[in-house]
């Protein structure tokens, strides 16, 4: 049991008067990152928090209008407001980007957050006046895009959820992956009496399922529950046991596989998903979802249209609406979201603006929605640490555009013609032998550091959108 003193309960009360106060003057953002499966999220994350820390030493970030004129006065790292939230691990990752044999961070498996405070110089003369300094409190959560995933299963009942999942696995390559799954639930009556042995083996199958899919061979982003592929502390226990059943006209019979599942699924849904909804989705400012289209790409027409498949269902789980002093207070709610995709120096700087238009057009239906009721919605092609150059070369009387770079998993630098990006979303036949093959980079030796600051690609166009009205 826990014993407060009377110092430790006014500390934690002069710490939520003061958020209230910071939200009421619009001096708190919480921007949440999220992507889909390997989008590059944590290095986004670091490198936006390695930016910031060292921009007033000159820095890369001449599109953030706070920095451009002149107004940024510092930016450090405090103390964050959720205690009982892990904390994201900047310290550990910058060294692995910057040290002198770079590697890629190690993805994060589960909610962290960490609290910036960034020190500015109003733009406007009569509140310098008022105010010469104003301090923003920039907090970043981290959390994996498989649980937002999870969010439209608040609107489903156990049964339309297995009927969905049962149905797309109808369809390469998930009828391949799902076979052994398959093949068991084909034996098994849900109307029998439940044997908890049973129940975890076909959990079991059906987690081992998930794991292929979202591997780089199948590339399927649409999977849940997304913590059977991201458990954190709920391995192992029975909420992460059950998986989807036949549905048919059939009465359900008390202690059955059918009503067993059913419960487990309908606990999951409102103490895992439901419990993330309210405690942190929900009380978002900002949000960015970082995709990497090429990866879809890689992996043929399925996983492409999948990753559009997901892309919609993510649109469909925010919470839009206005941001004033009252709503910020008593219903908060996402009003600025950026989709970006990622790994843009993959390719040749000729085709950023294809890669951009095709994320574009992969949201343009279900942004519209968003769009009339009053969130803002930018696309944007991105890349957090430039691991290649652009060089242009002839080759058999045409100009190309190579990149130049050190290929994952490689030692030596090499020079690649990448291919094109489709100015529109690609068909089935656009699958043809080797169209697309684009290469996947280590982070560049030496990382070209100025000023302390590894190169990037329109991080800070990103940065003012996401935070440039909240710096003026």
């Amino acid at each position: 049991m826990a014993i407060w003193s009377l110092d430790s309960i006014f500390d934690e009360a002069r710490r939520t008067v003061d958020n209230w106060v910071h939200l009421a003057m619009d001096r708190t953002v919480r921007l949440a990152v999220t992507g889909l499966n390997q989008s590059g999220k944590t290095v986004f994350i670091t490198t936006l928090i390695h930016q910031l820390l060292n921009a007033s030493r000159g820095g890369r970030l001449p599109f953030f209008r706070v920095i451009a004129e002149g107004r940024f006065r510092g930016a450090k790292i405090i103390q964050q407001p959720n205690l009982d939230v892990s904390t994201f691990r900047y310290d550990q990752f910058i060294r692995s980007l910057t040290g002198p044999d770079p590697s890629w961070p190690q993805a994060t498996d589960g909610l962290s957050e960490i609290r910036l405070a960034i020190r500015f110089q109003p733009a406007h003369f009569l509140q310098r006046q008022v105010q010469p300094l104003v301090t923003l409190y920039l907090d970043i959560i981290d959390y994996p895009g498989e649980w937002l995933l999870d969010l439209p299963l608040l609107d489903l009942s156990f049964e339309a959820w297995s009927a969905q999942v049962l149905k797309l696995c109808e369809f390469e390559p998930r009828a391949g992956l799902a076979r052994d799954w398959l093949d068991y639930l084909h034996r098994l009556d849900p109307n029998r009496t439940a044997e908890e042995e049973i129940i975890r083996t076909a959990s079991a199958l059906y987690t081992q399922f998930l794991l292929a899919c979202k591997e780089p061979r199948a590339g399927l982003n649409y999977l849940q529950p997304g913590r059977f592929l991201i458990p954190g502390e709920l391995r192992d226990t029975p909420l992460l046991a059950f998986c989807p059943l036949p549905v048919s006209g059939e009465s359900r019979y008390p202690g059955s596989y059918h009503e067993a599942m059913n419960q487990r699924f309908n606990s999951y849904r409102d103490r895992v998903v439901r419990a993330f909804y309210h405690t942190h989705f929900s009380r978002f400012d900002r949000q960015i979802v970082l995709v990497d289209p090429l990866k879809g790409l890689n992996a043929g027409f399925g996983a492409f249209s999948d990753m559009e498949k997901t892309l919609h269902s993510i649109l469909g789980s925010f919470n839009y609406g206005p941001s004033g002093i009252l709503y910020r207070l008593l219903k908060p709610r996402i009003d600025k979201l950026l989709f970006a995709a990622s790994k843009v120096d993959h390719v040749a700087a000729n085709q950023h603006h294809n890669l951009e238009r095709m994320l574009e057009r992969l949201v343009a239906m279900p942004t519209n929605d968003a769009l009339f009721q009053g969130v803002a919605v930018k696309t944007m092609a991105l890349s957090s640490v430039r691991c290649t150059e652009t060089v242009v070369r002839e080759h058999d009387g045409r100009r190309l555009s190579f990149v130049k770079g050190i290929p994952k998993d490689q030692d030596e630098e090499v020079l690649l013609y990448p291919g094109e990006i489709p100015e529109t979303l690609p068909d089935p036949a656009d699958w043809s032998r080797d169209r697309f093959n684009f290469m996947e980079f280590r982070p560049p030796r030496g990382i070209e550091l100025k000023d302390g600051v590894p190169p990037h690609i329109h991080l800070d166009q990103a940065l003012e959108y996401l935070l440039g009205d909240k710096l003026h």
